[in-house]
């Protein structure tokens, strides 16, 4: 993945991106750099050695990429579409109590998309899985180049993880998945060594 290091424009598969500003540019390349940090865990490895599951957990490599790329999905959505773009919706009959200490008798959707998020289904490969994540930074960057303002917020959507009544700015949102990023870059390190003794630095 490229980084992004200069205001100068940028000419993109949809055409000239506009100029960046300073602190446009910065967020977006310090965002790269944690993309490539998580990416470069995957380089050399097969596809069954990107789907295993080395530590105790459920987690594998190829399923943190697809995990980290879809809630940068997510929340990019979120810069254009507010609260809408996140659904919590729970099933007839089940509160969000039961959902925190695990006793709901039946799991929403968005709970089970999430937990697949961190696996790769049989015919994924990990060239797909790269793939899919560098569609998402594109876009991402599309975003960022042409948001009007990085001070523009949205209410966050009722959920127990949240604070009630907070607004995010879309320089928050960057933030946000820049460290959600870099925290699953070490989790990716740490899954690599267990697999062959490598890691990304």
């Amino acid at each position: 993945m490229t980084s992004v290091t200069s205001t100068a424009h940028a000419t993109t598969p949809d055409g000239p991106r506009p100029a960046l500003d300073p602190e446009r540019a910065d967020l977006l390349a310090e965002l790269a750099i944690a993309r490539s940090a998580l990416t470069h865990t995957l380089r050399g490895l097969s596809d069954e050695q990107a789907a295993a599951r080395p530590a105790v957990g459920e987690l594998c490599l190829g399923g943190l990429v697809k995990h980290v790329a879809a809630t940068e999905e997510s929340w990019l959505r979120f810069v254009l579409e507010g609260s809408p773009a996140f659904r919590y919706d729970l099933p007839e009959g089940v509160t969000w109590d039961e959902i925190m200490n695990g006793t709901a008798r039946e799991l929403p959707r968005w709970m089970t998309d999430r937990v697949a998020e961190f696996r790769m289904a049989p015919d994924e490969t990990v060239a797909g899985v790269i793939r899919r994540y560098e569609e998402v930074a594109a876009r991402t960057g599309r975003i960022v180049a042409t948001v009007p303002g990085l001070s523009a917020t949205h209410p966050l959507p009722a959920a127990p993880w949240h604070e009630p009544g907070a607004k995010w700015s879309v320089r928050r949102v960057l933030l946000h998945v820049i460290a959600e990023t870099a925290q699953h870059a070490g989790h990716a390190d740490i899954l690599r060594e267990s697999i062959d003794g490598r890691t990304s630095t």
